[in-house]
């Protein structure tokens, strides 16, 4: 997410924050608003858990704060919720990006992209790398687990998420960051059965060239792919049709797609559609039920405010009673 971000010339101070990773991070007062509509939130990349045990839904992304709403309507925040070790790899206070919540087996799990701005890789690459921490409640405190490392210390990840596999076991999926491998990847690794590492190499589900919706322009003018690859997320539709949501460019326009696996499993082969899925400006999307049962797409979109860049929460209906999703209207009361 970050270095497509980057690509683009925003401003990155614009969209998000860099967020204390000091295990003492709790420890501070911390200012919340309340009331707060969901479209006066400024944030990257927003993630909503519909939690039913507390009958609350908590939104995070980058910037690695939470928020809390009972209506998606109004929501109060922003909550420090992760708790880094400053010893790691990460350091002190390492930038969140795209973070995720995920329930699994009575823990929650905090899946992000952290990034120690002081190691470089390479040619002068901001160390950055997918993690996971873990809590026994959904607003955290989330702390660090066993493994110091999920993926190669040496490869820049981003944008993981969780995916259960027709063979039952975990996995995490993230891009590989197109700006160190010069064509973005989508990848899954195993998870550990309790999440605290990853286990077995990774493996390559499609790359960002395989897009044949996404484009970019060559030094002579003509197009090609664009390299990036961002924001995965899995889905399953009513009919058993297993899809992933991505998002790339359209030039110098955030747009997502979808790709659907025509085995049903992560392996694949991932088969990517002619056209974008939602409409232009929109990307790094994700889906979520309501307590009521409805299907709703939290994603963002761009808008300036003051001459600045910001990125703003939206939330699409869907349907997926076929074998493709159909995104519908933006809505406001979403209840």
């Amino acid at each position: 997410m970050i270095l497509s971000i980057i690509k683009r010339g925003v401003l990155l101070c614009s969209l998000a924050f860099p967020l204390s990773g000091s295990m003492f991070a709790q420890n501070v007062a911390q200012t919340l608003k309340t009331d707060i509509p969901l479209d006066s939130i400024r944030l990257s990349d927003p993630f909503i858990l519909a939690d039913r045990p507390t009958q609350t839904y908590y939104m995070t992304g980058t910037g690695g704060k939470l928020w809390k709403s009972k209506d998606l309507k109004k929501w109060t925040g922003p909550y420090t919720i992760a708790q880094t070790d400053p010893k790691s790899w990460m350091g002190p206070t390492p930038m969140i990006w795209a973070a995720e919540l995920h329930a699994y087996k009575g823990k929650y799990y905090y899946f992000a992209t952290f990034t120690n701005k002081a190691i470089k890789l390479g040619e002068g690459l901001e160390r950055r790398a997918c993690h996971v921490l873990v809590s026994d409640r959904p607003e955290g405190p989330y702390v660090p687990m066993k493994d110091s490392t999920y993926l190669p210390e040496d490869k820049l990840t981003l944008d993981a998420t969780l995916w259960t596999d027709t063979d039952g076991k975990p996995y995490m999926i993230f891009c590989h960051e197109w700006l160190q491998n010069g064509d973005g990847t989508v990848e899954k690794i195993a998870m550990k059965p309790d999440f605290s590492g990853t286990t077995g190499p990774s493996k390559l589900l499609f790359l960002a060239s395989d897009s044949p919706w996404s484009r970019e322009k060559n030094k002579d003018g003509t197009d090609r792919p664009n390299k990036v690859t961002d924001g995965p997320w899995l889905f399953r539709t009513k009919t058993g049709k297993l899809g992933m949501l991505w998002t790339s460019w359209i030039y110098d326009v955030y747009t997502q797609g979808v790709a659907y696996s025509e085995s049903g499993k992560l392996d694949g082969p991932w088969v990517q559609e002619k056209e974008p899925v939602s409409p232009p400006n929109f990307g790094h999307g994700m889906l979520f039920r309501t307590f009521k049962g409805k299907l709703l797409m939290s994603i963002h979109s761009h808008r300036s405010v003051n001459g600045r860049t910001v990125r703003v929460p939206r939330l699409f209906e869907v349907d997926d009673s076929g074998d493709k999703l159909a995104i519908g209207k933006q809505i406001l009361d979403a209840r």
